[in-house]
């Protein structure tokens, strides 16, 4: 009986640690895409023609080996695999962590947890669903914000339109998404670091935990300038 509960409790063990590092590597995947993303954004600040050019070129990427927007397809698969290992790992960790549990100890667990650990659950979820309507309005269904309209192809003023004037709810509605987003980074390439064995001494814990607020920082600030300065009259048309 002892040998097949110590057997069980190595397998879950295994388990959970295949489990971690799905989110680790599926988590690293998102970073250097949004880090990519960013980059692209910050084109706004060239102008229209500029930023236009950027959009261009990601659809002719790979051409002629690879048909127009070959290589946009390409990354969106490895993003939909990824969006789908990351979730459904962490709600396996979830489930395992809930039965894990024999005493409530959550008012313990928050005092000595970070913030950015104790969101990170529903942070995630904002940031789905911020993803999901932000493909709807900048590439599924194109939706301008000025007057509702769809099929904007010029996607400068698709972007302007979103922050520019009237449309500051939209701006708010980023900024709050990007407060998730830094929270989540934050916690998140800390733990990807700590799955990775990287977190073993309190140096390279402490390391970690600047690497997690170094990355937090860097791309939602990044992704935040782009919607102030439009908002701000910075960036204009």
């Amino acid at each position: 009986m002892a040998t097949t509960e110590l057997v069980k409790g190595v397998r879950a063990t295994r388990s959970t640690i295949a489990l971690k590092l799905a989110m680790a590597a599926s988590g690293i995947i998102f970073i250097l895409f949004v880090l990519l993303h960013m980059y692209g954004n910050l084109k706004a600040f060239a102008g229209h023609d500029a930023y236009n050019e950027y959009a261009e070129h990601l659809r002719t990427l790979g051409t002629p080996m690879l048909p127009r927007s070959g290589a946009l397809w390409i990354i969106r698969a490895v993003l939909i695999v990824s969006l789908i290992v990351h979730v459904a790992a962490a709600v396996a960790l979830w489930r395992r962590a809930s039965r894990a549990r024999s005493t409530k100890y959550q008012v313990k667990k928050n005092v000595a947890s970070s913030l950015s650990s104790r969101t990170m659950r529903w942070g995630g979820l904002t940031i789905l669903l911020f993803v999901i309507w932000h493909l709807l309005q900048f590439t599924i269904v194109k939706i301008d914000i000025t007057d509702g309209s769809t099929g904007n192809e010029d996607p400068f003023n698709l972007l302007y339109n979103a922050f520019h004037g009237s449309a500051w709810w939209m701006t708010v509605i980023y900024l709050l998404a990007m407060i998730a987003l830094g929270f989540h980074l934050h916690h998140g390439t800390f733990s990807s670091l700590q799955t990775l064995g990287m977190t073993n001494t309190a140096t390279s814990r402490a390391r970690a935990r600047i690497a997690g607020w170094a990355v937090a920082i860097v791309i939602a600030g990044g992704f935040s300038l782009v919607p102030l300065f439009i908002a701000f009259g910075v960036i204009t048309k």
